[in-house]
């Protein structure tokens, strides 16, 4: 909810209204709120309501920076160390997450995609560099799918992984590393785009 935007960043959460939705008592709700908060997306207030955090603009570059590193060198082992099965597993995602493209089903699109970023990452077969990406990634969700909603980079991200995904069939572990690198650090940039503030319009 607060990824897709349903929880507007700067609003108090509602803790009654919260556990009726999905179903759960306040405790467990406390304690995930408590685990948001350790991944950014929600502020804890002393004897007040946790806020949705806001996306902090300042630190998106060096985020995303340091996420294009870690799947650059994912895919670069992944290229090497990918079986059949992998590759093919891949695939299959590719086709789906094309097909909600075509169909403009963003939501679907949207877990189809991290998905694949998670498939490469485990593809390399490194756990210190799947756990560095896992806390990474998590601060990164809702920059994402945000992102996504930026002038034609839904349609350039589906571009972009057909090419990761060829160059991974093809062992290129340079190539591979290159472009979801550079996919990665579009990603952010595509952000940034999003989130600047637009120019008043003046009178002529």
């Amino acid at each position: 909810m607060i990824i897709r935007g349903e929880l507007a960043p700067g609003s108090q959460t509602q803790e009654t209204r919260l556990s009726k939705e999905l179903g759960v008592s306040r405790t467990p709700l406390r304690e995930a709120m408590k685990v948001l908060a350790a991944e950014g997306l929600i502020e804890l207030r002393p004897n007040r309501s946790p806020r949705i955090a806001d996306i902090a603009i300042a630190g998106i570059s060096e985020l995303f920076e340091a996420l294009a590193g870690i799947e650059r060198l994912a895919a670069e082992l992944a290229a090497e160390r990918a079986t059949e099965r992998d590759l093919a597993r891949l695939r299959t995602l590719q086709t789906r997450m094309e097909g909600h493209h075509r169909n403009g089903k963003l939501d679907d699109y949207f877990a189809i995609n991290g998905e694949i970023h998670n498939t490469i990452v485990r593809m390399a077969r490194n756990t210190p560099l799947r756990e560095a990406h896992e806390t990474l990634i998590s601060r990164a969700e809702r920059a994402r799918y945000l992102a996504l909603g930026a002038d034609k980079r839904w349609s350039n991200s589906v571009d972009e992984h057909a090419g990761i995904l060829a160059a991974l069939e093809a062992r290129d572990s340079e190539a591979a590393g290159r472009l979801l690198g550079a996919h990665v650090r579009q990603t952010g940039t595509a952000l940034l785009e999003t989130l600047a503030p637009k120019p008043k319009l003046t009178a002529a």
